[in-house]
């Protein structure tokens, strides 16, 4: 995606939810699937939301879609104009760019703010950097920036007041708590990409070198790491179906089903043990059809009863990892 002069008129938000659908299709189709299951008003919301996150995405990785990549334009450039069409998009202001327009009409709908939307962009400049975790609260910090934050706007396009911080903290939990397994499913293809998103200090601690997370003689060792980091995962999860609880109840049944289904992946890593990466780990098509119908039963049920306290909240991640 390059720069484009600004429009004198936005688009109607009829034509940006059109696009928005287009770009959701295109880019994830399990997503598209899942968001069959909200009501008409916060469905459309969702899919202008994504539309905005995945040109993030492209912009930063230099993509369009994640395919070819693009004319190589720095790293500064790219997230210069990153900031400046999302800023653009929050004042109101049309971009040039249907993805930016889009989240300028859910801003406005749902109450975001450049607050919520720069800790999204801070994730995207952390992976665009290489940057890599020297502790379990920076680690939990990069979650917090590629996936909490996303939850955190995620609730508030379902409705969330921005002021309910209790709730806001509950879908943080569960991007964090996805991100968590996805790290643990893709330490061989992080350490292929020179990538890796283990602690530094537990790699200090087990006398592995980021590079050698795979080696054999050091299996034992990320299979205790990745143990940890599946239970901490665990708990962030079981914060965040108490959370759900409050929302409307197809928002709710579409959270506890995804809770289920992207839960299901550090479930699967941990009970894996050593053999987790001999193939990727995926949810089959009868098990999402088996989250999404407990998932649907949880949200007709009562709340849980009992709730964990999870080791630190968004307000402490958002401050863990310096922005780059």
């Amino acid at each position: 995606m390059s720069a484009a002069a600004p429009l004198s008129v936005k688009p109607d938000r009829a034509a940006l939810v059109a696009a928005a659908r287009d770009s959701i299709a295109r880019g994830s189709k399990s997503f598209a699937a899942a968001s069959k299951l909200f009501d008409p008003v916060t469905r459309e919301r969702v899919w202008l939301l994504y539309a905005w996150c995945r040109a993030c995405d492209d912009l930063a990785d230099d993509q369009d879609h994640g395919g070819a990549l693009g004319d190589g334009a720095s790293d500064q450039d790219r997230f210069a104009l990153i900031r400046s069409l999302t800023a653009r998009a929050l004042a109101g202001d049309a971009t040039g760019h249907f993805a930016f327009d889009a989240l300028g009409v859910v801003a406005a709908e749902c109450g975001i703010t450049a607050v919520q939307t720069g800790d999204v962009i801070a994730g995207f400049a952390l992976d665009a950097a290489g940057w890599r975790p020297a502790s379990e609260v920076e680690m939990l910090g990069y979650c917090y920036h590629v996936a909490g934050a996303v939850g955190v706007l995620m609730a508030m396009v379902m409705g969330v007041d921005p002021q309910d911080a209790d709730t806001l903290n509950r879908a943080c939990d569960l991007g964090i708590a996805f991100q968590l397994g996805n790290i643990a499913r893709d330490i061989a293809e992080d350490q292929a990409g020179g990538r890796c998103y283990l602690p530094g200090d537990w790699l200090a601690q087990a006398g592995v070198a980021p590079q050698d997370v795979m080696a054999p003689q050091h299996r034992a060792a990320v299979v205790a790491m990745v143990a940890r980091m599946c239970d901490t995962a665990a708990v962030y999860e079981a914060s965040a179906r108490a959370g759900a609880a409050r929302l409307p109840w197809r928002c709710r049944w579409a959270v506890l089903s995804a809770a289920g289904i992207y839960g299901a992946i550090a479930r699967k890593v941990a009970a894996r043990g050593g053999h987790a990466w001999d193939t990727r780990v995926t949810t089959s098509k009868p098990e999402k059809l088996g989250h999404l119908l407990t998932g649907l039963m949880g949200a007709l049920g009562p709340a849980p009863a009992q709730v964990p306290q999870v080791p630190y909240r968004r307000g402490e991640l958002a401050r863990a990892v310096a922005r780059v």
